[in-house]
């Protein structure tokens, strides 16, 4: 590959070190949860200069009796180019268990996918691929226009493909952290970032420089699941 077609460069006026979210998690009309999202901090990852990104989604002490969940991810994401080079999630869920981990390799333009010991495999990506938790950071660094399609090349799982994420409308929103004006986008993906989706999904962002998410919701195959913003603290956007 070209070495110019390696780099790219993106705005950034959404979001940087210290910025925190945590967010109620719903299943139905019973509270479930919570989960976390958090830029720690920059780092360097294999010589790039990175966000990392970390997630963490539980279950309360009521779902723990019969369903207990304990979820998290990190993600390392270019500074300059908002995209993946690292990616890891570990599942909790019940009985279930499982560990996923993708590794980056934009140069050759390939991902190699880990899942729990010994299952890898090999994955063709385009360039600047996002994994499912950095997908969502790239968008709130994006104009968002009402009608458009914003197209992703992503990895989920160990397949490669192409994340389109549809700007339906504005509207504003009463959640615990406060009231926003904000932009509804429906990303067209199998799983999300910070809980699982069998369904569709809708985000509410923020209609300001920051594109913060502050609401989820999610149809599911029995029922639905939303996550509120209760709590943020902003990020260092001249770091």
């Amino acid at each position: 590959m070209p070495a110019d077609s390696l780099y790219r460069e993106v705005e950034n006026d959404a979001f940087g070190p210290g910025e925190y979210l945590r967010f109620s998690v719903g299943y139905g009309f019973l509270t479930a949860g919570q989960a976390t999202l958090e830029v720690l901090d920059t780092n360097t990852y294999e010589g790039h200069l990175c966000y990392k990104i970390y997630s963490e989604t539980s279950s309360n002490s009521f779902f723990d009796g019969f369903y207990k969940v304990r979820d998290t991810a990190v993600s390392q994401i270019d500074v300059d180019g908002i995209y993946s080079h690292y990616f890891h999630k570990a599942l909790h869920e019940g009985s279930y268990h499982s560990q996923r981990e993708v590794k980056f390799e934009p140069e050759l333009g390939r991902a190699i996918t880990r899942k729990d010991v010994d299952e890898i495999d090999t994955v063709a990506v385009g360039s600047f691929a996002q994994d499912v938790l950095s997908a969502m950071y790239f968008v709130r660094t994006q104009p968002l226009k009402i009608g458009d399609f914003l197209t992703v090349n992503s990895v989920e799982g160990k397949r490669a493909n192409q994340l389109r994420v549809h700007v339906l409308k504005k509207e504003t929103v009463e959640v615990p952290a406060g009231v926003f004006d904000c932009i509804v986008v429906e990303p067209l993906l199998s799983e999300a970032g910070i809980f699982k989706q069998e369904g569709e999904i809708k985000v509410w962002l923020t209609d300001d420089r920051l594109r913060m998410p502050v609401l989820m919701k999610s149809k599911v195959l029995v029922g639905s699941i939303h996550a509120e913003l209760e709590e943020f603290r902003l990020g260092n956007l001249n770091w």
